[in-house]
């Protein structure tokens, strides 16, 4: 009964909307570090059409809000698949003439409809009745299972059926585009406030920035998929770099997925019972837990088991994350906040998406995982600082 509840014809539409939105992305990660590293003029600009992909998202983060507003959530969705749709063809073209500057720039371009897609999951909770919203955010985020198992099969068996590598692989996303297009303009989504509600009613950004409980949601979307990004875009890399074959880099990266998704279907349910800060605080010791795996080998097992850490560590943070910021504004400030949210994910992603490559060229994988402990701790003082917040409130309330 409860799963019917969330899964109504709209909600349905965008679960699988999210699975395509996934399988384009996987796809990225799984071959765009490496069409960089044959183009690149330099080896450490490897990941940098990685880096574009996100700082494209950074970008036009603000840009979708303000289109969301004006055009609603299903225009806007659809203009971002259109430009999912003409990025990659541009990838595509970038592989046959060989340019690594125009993979860069199509990357870049993609960004936008990255920026679209992400807000999914916050269109998800207004698909369903507010005390399943945990559910469907949790729920919506399961559909890149898709992601997993067809955005690694697809890398890999695309790989050389053109006579450029890779080529074939982009055109592949195109139709996956296209299919994503034709349902989400099936999909009816509620109206979001009137712009003018907005702000007549809602409070400015940096009064929303101020709560404790919205600076941590930040903190943990941002950081949990900076680590990620950090680890992942490296991945196929770094396997190369200790002699695997990329069959099974495709074989990692597909459990990475399964492990960031997979957990979805009871995230939800973990959040309702325990709460968002406790799920997140177990999501981070599952990041510390992938580093030490990482660093004790480079053995297939080591990086599958490390990277399957690191999906599920992830999927704790960043819905934790999403359904503390839910928290956190009023349904007529939905638009700034979540943008505000986007932006210090994709603004994070941007840096490791670089610094990925550079360290994984020049100090190779130990550097990464070590690198990656100093926002890790980063990450646990901000969440201790917010339990003790909390428990003071809690008091002060007790109290009065």
């Amino acid at each position: 009964m409860m799963i019917s509840k969330v899964f109504n014809r709209n909600f349905l539409l965008l679960f699988l909307c999210q699975g395509l939105f996934l399988t384009n992305n996987v796809t990225f990660v799984a071959i765009n570090g490496l069409v960089g590293l044959q183009l690149a003029p330099l080896g450490w600009m490897a990941t940098l059409p990685i880096a574009a992909f996100v700082a494209g998202g950074a970008i036009a983060s603000p840009l979708v809000a303000k289109h969301q507003r004006l055009w609603g959530r299903r225009n806007t969705f659809l203009l971002g698949l259109l430009v999912a749709f003409i990025a990659c063809g541009l990838c595509a073209l970038a592989t046959v003439l060989q340019s690594f500057w125009l993979l860069t720039v199509a990357t870049l371009l993609a960004g936008y409809f990255n920026a679209n897609a992400s807000l999914y999951r916050f269109a998800a909770a207004e698909l369903v009745e507010p005390s399943l919203k945990e559910k469907a955010i949790s729920w919506l985020l399961a559909g890149g299972l898709m992601g997993a198992v067809i955005g690694p099969n697809l890398a890999s068996s695309a790989k050389d059926s053109m006579s450029h590598p890779f080529t074939g692989a982009y055109l592949a996303l195109m139709v996956v585009a296209l299919l994503a297009f034709v349902l989400m303009s099936q999909i009816t989504f509620p109206p979001l406030n009137d712009p003018q509600q907005v702000q007549a009613k809602g409070r400015p950004l940096r009064q929303i920035a101020k709560q404790p409980g919205f600076i941590i949601a930040c903190i943990a979307c941002a950081l949990s998929y900076g680590i990620m990004n950090l680890l992942m875009a490296a991945t196929p890399i770094a396997m190369a770099q200790c002699q695997h074959p990329f069959s099974a880099a495709v074989w990692v990266l597909e459990w990475h997925v399964v492990g960031m998704y997979a957990p979805s279907f009871f995230t939800g349910d973990l959040i309702k019972r325990f709460g968002a800060l406790s799920i997140m605080v177990v999501g981070l010791l599952l990041n510390f837990a992938c580093v030490a795996v990482a660093l004790s080998g480079i053995d297939l097992n080591h990086f599958l088991v490390a990277l399957f850490l690191l999906g599920v560590g992830w999927n704790f943070l960043y819905i934790g994350g999403t359904t503390l910021a839910t928290e956190n504004y009023r349904p007529e400030e939905k638009t700034t906040a979540q943008s505000a949210v986007d932006f210090s994910v994709y603004a994070t992603m941007t840096l490791t998406a670089f610094g990925s490559g550079a360290l994984v060229t020049t100090g190779g994988w130990t550097a990464m995982n070590l690198g990656s402990l100093f926002p890790l701790a980063l990450m646990g003082a901000a969440l201790v600082w917010l339990k003790i917040k909390q428990n003071k409130d809690q008091a002060l309330k007790t109290l009065s």
